[in-house]
């Protein structure tokens, strides 16, 4: 029996899906290609935790090969208990479909379909009970499969990547107005986190019939960090302080002191994150079409001597 195999067979643990209780929320897994942390919290300012974060680890090397391993974070909105309810749902929704409806399709088709089918089932729900009314829900997922990692991506959570060497890449688009702004030379970054405005979504998963979803695709490499998180951190964090944790080796020290630095600015929001940890070795994969590439390369010394002076 493969290794993960048993260790989730003893644990009779598949899955990791929280906060169950709308409040706190701790999990992690690890093998030798890889370590995952999840944390969730409720912050200094809510009454309940609408973030949700998962994980699934198949039982079975033949589904471990063809559709690897899952993570999402998701950021619901609504009131009362119906933000909790729909990012809750929504991933609850992602998982089998993911991983069931249709075997044959590329790993990026599959995780398109996955995330519309929860924002179908957050959409018809917030149709038929008056109390989630409105409610709907950020989705930031990542499937990693061999050597590749692939991104679905719908609202303002985000996914970072840190790769030895090199800066700190956010991997995803906002769906923000502000983001919007920014794109079209309106505002700056520094405006832009000041911003009145600035938690305004344009896109989220249940708040319409149908949803347009971002794919991404990424090569790894060897000690790749990736950070899943809600904007409950990254609007208490910034890049440059992210990128000092993240170089952390421990992803447990890590996650603890990426949720004080939060806390300790305020803590405004529900903070989630899952950091990941890629291994020593990678087991090949072929690149599964349908996402954009990612990629983005050291700059020389020339180029790195124009940026300081320009």
């Amino acid at each position: 029996m493969h290794k993960r195999d048993q260790v989730l067979q003893q644990e009779k643990i598949e899955a990791l899906l929280g906060p169950i209780d709308g409040h706190y929320f701790k999990g992690q897994y690890s093998d030798p290609e890889i370590s995952i942390r999840l944390l969730s919290d409720l912050g200094k300012k809510r009454q309940n935790n609408e973030d949700s974060c998962m994980l699934y680890v198949p039982g079975s090397e033949a589904l471990t090969d063809s559709r690897g391993i899952l993570v999402a974070v998701a950021d619901g909105m609504g009131g009362a208990k119906a933000g909790e309810y729909a990012s809750h749902n929504a991933l609850r929704c992602i998982c089998p479909v993911y991983y069931e409806r249709n075997p044959h399709a590329l790993v990026p088709a599959a995780l398109r379909q996955a995330v519309e089918a929860a924002n179908a089932f957050v959409f018809r729900e917030s149709e038929h009970n008056i109390d989630f009314s409105g409610m709907g829900t950020t989705v930031s997922a990542l499937a990693i499969v061999g050597n590749w990692a692939y991104i679905a991506q719908v609202g303002d959570s985000r996914i970072y990547l840190l790769r030895s060497g090199m800066p700190l890449k956010q991997l995803t688009y906002d769906h923000t107005l502000v983001a919007e702004q920014i794109k079209n030379g309106l505002i700056n970054e520094e405006e832009a986190r000041n911003h009145s405005l600035k938690n305004l979504i344009t896109r989220a998963v249940g708040i319409r019939d149908t949803v347009d979803v971002d794919l991404f695709a990424l090569e790894l490499q060897p000690h790749d960090t990736l950070l899943l998180c809600s904007d409950g951190l990254t609007n208490m964090v910034n890049d440059e302080n992210l990128e000092k944790e993240l170089a952390q080796e421990d992803l447990t020290a890590m996650s603890e002191s990426l949720l004080e630095k939060a806390l300790e600015a305020g803590g405004t929001d529900n903070i989630t994150m899952i950091l990941v940890r890629i291994g020593e070795v990678l087991k090949e994969s072929n690149y599964q079409q349908g996402g954009h590439i990612i990629s983005f390369h050291k700059k020389s010394a020339l180029r790195r001597l124009f940026s300081f002076f320009s």
